[in-house]
């Protein structure tokens, strides 16, 4: 017997003396409540000993009880007080605070000194100008469509990015929506499908379309023509989006139960309520690299002519070179690319997907601009980046490096009230953003939390301007890599440039191409249009790119 379990037996029986004596002395409400108690604490501790399946509370009999309670409070008491402003992951309470600030118009300013360590290895900082300048009104915008395209799309700087109806609640995807219509921006529906509550407001939308094909497929998951085209030619879609894959969970499918089916969720996404949903692992339109740029032309054409690209987390390097050499054979040219990075998302996802796939963003929106610069086709494709977004500075490193515009989720997401408890896949989130409790979700104000989203995108767009003016730029186009310093290991600041050499124009056209590094070659000969995958090449993923 452990020393709880003689303590229970103790406490038991003393507590049953003390219980007897007041009860036999008087019949007061205390010694009704002493009973009560004592046949509580009895019972359960009783059902620990010699029923429980928790080996804890058959050690601990009712005091195990205390270690759950406190574990359920485990991420807010970290948060509460013990994590300093820095430390905490995926995003500090410095970069919270910011999103929170800005969103609500408060004061966003820092007092006596930063709280970063500017000579730890990888910081990332800027080289300011001293005669910076102002951006230009003309620059602030962003044309997305190539040749091909009879709808362009004049966007933002800053978007909301792709979370889905189902994951979020009604009342958030609201809020959202008119947030991107009062400021101007667009927002991603996710794989999802287009539900009333994106359409509800008015905003602008970009049309994601998953390996499940919601909202564009029939009853045995094929892609449906003219389901596409009833939502496609929405004058409130703007783009068309084909997910290949995410960076939460790259090469991952999905499942959603069928007990949490609703029947409006069944609806929008035109799958059945009587088996689960799935979610392939690969989206069955796009199974090559050729098949995938036919499936953009296609829908470019079903949608008379909108925008149409595909999001995608870079892992083989080869790969995505792969579908490079099938814009060439093919000369079908998507009119953008979201880069996803491995940092993940709102999407939940297995641990081992989330920690050990993918490139992140910054390496991959680099690698991938310097790509289509090779191959002669960065001037017809705009490169969208998805990552962790909090700050002016976190977008306008991922502009700098190669993206043109940058979509952000989690902190849109905290702009609405997300306190970063991180129970999104639990369907108990304490704010009612991610869950489908109507208890929880009506809590959200659509009409104040769209103003919170207005507020941050348009406070951290300003301050972006001002940091691309402070390096003496009238244009966030004119930023390259040589402008973002990362501090290296012997303490030197080196521009994240001069890691990488970027690649000549059309320098992986030229039949020789030996003057190019080890990597390039390799990742270049690796790649086929026939297919993502090839197996007998030997494909080097360098060091370069993960310093």
């Amino acid at each position: 017997m452990t020393i709880m379990q003689k303590v229970y037996w103790l406490i038991l029986t003393l507590g049953n003396i003390i219980t007897f004596y007041f009860f036999s002395q008087s019949e007061s409400v205390f010694a009704g409540v002493l009973v009560c108690l004592t046949l509580a604490y009895s019972l359960i501790g009783f059902y620990d000993l010699y029923f429980s399946h928790h080996s804890l509370n058959r050690l601990y009999p009712v005091v195990a009880y205390i270690r759950y309670f406190l574990e359920s409070f485990r991420v807010e008491i970290q948060q509460y007080f013990i994590a300093n402003d820095t430390e905490e992951r995926p995003f500090n309470r410095e970069e919270r605070s910011l999103v929170y600030q800005r969103s609500k118009n408060a004061r966003d300013t820092i007092a006596f000194g930063t709280q970063q360590d500017l000579y730890k290895d990888n910081y990332l900082s800027l080289w300011h100008s001293i005669a910076p300048s102002h951006v230009l009104d003309s620059a602030k915008r962003i044309v997305i469509g190539g040749s091909e395209c009879k709808q362009p799309y004049s966007a933002s700087y800053l978007n909301i990015s792709a979370m889905s109806f189902g994951s979020l609640s009604a009342n958030a995807i609201e809020a959202l929506n008119l947030g991107a219509k009062k400021t101007g921006c667009y927002h991603n529906t996710g794989e999802g499908g287009v539900s009333p509550y994106h359409l509800k407001h008015g905003g602008d939308l970009v049309w994601q379309i998953g390996s499940g094909l919601f909202g564009c497929r029939d009853d045995d998951g094929n892609f449906h023509e003219e389901r596409f085209i009833k939502r496609a030619t929405l004058a409130q879609v703007k783009m068309i989006e084909i997910k290949v894959s995410q960076g939460a969970k790259p090469g991952h499918g999905g499942v959603l139960p069928k007990a949490k089916i609703t029947e409006e969720i069944a609806r929008i996404r035109h799958v059945s309520r009587d088996r689960d949903c799935v979610s392939p692992a690969i989206n069955p339109e796009c199974t090559t690299p050729i098949k995938l740029l036919q499936f953009v032309k296609r829908l470019r054409e079903l949608s008379g002519g909108k925008p149409v690209g595909f999001k995608l987390c870079i892992g083989n390097p080869a790969e995505f070179l792969g579908v490079c050499k099938a814009m060439l054979a093919t000369k079908i040219v998507p009119d953008f690319i979201t880069i996803d990075g491995a940092e993940g998302g709102t999407g939940a996802a297995p641990v081992e997907f989330s920690n050990r796939l993918g490139m992140t963003c910054l390496e991959a929106v680099y690698f991938v601009n310097n790509a289509l610069v090779g191959v002669g086709l960065r001037d017809k494709i705009t490169i969208i980046a998805s990552g962790k977004t909090a700050s002016s500075f976190d977008l306008l490193t991922k502009i700098a490096v190669g993206a043109d515009i940058v979509n952000a989720a989690r902190t849109m997401m905290m702009a609405l009230g997300c306190i970063q408890t991180k129970h999104c896949n639990t369907n108990r989130c304490p704010t009612g953003i991610a869950t489908q409790d109507p208890a929880r979700s009506k809590a959200i104000d659509v009409l104040a939390k769209s103003d919170r989203v207005k507020n941050f995108h348009t406070n951290t767009l300003a301050n972006f301007y001002e940091l691309v003016a402070s390096l003496g730029l009238d244009d966030p186009a004119k930023l390259t890599p040589n402008m973002v310093k990362r501090r290296s290991p012997n303490a030197l600041q080196t521009s994240i440039g001069s890691l990488v050499a970027p690649l000549p124009a059309n320098a992986l056209l030229n039949e020789n191409i030996d003057h190019l590094s080890r990597s390039w070659q390799l990742w270049w000969h690796g790649g086929s249009a026939e297919q993502f995958y090839v197996p007998d090449t030997e494909i080097l993923v360098s060091a370069e790119f993960y310093r």
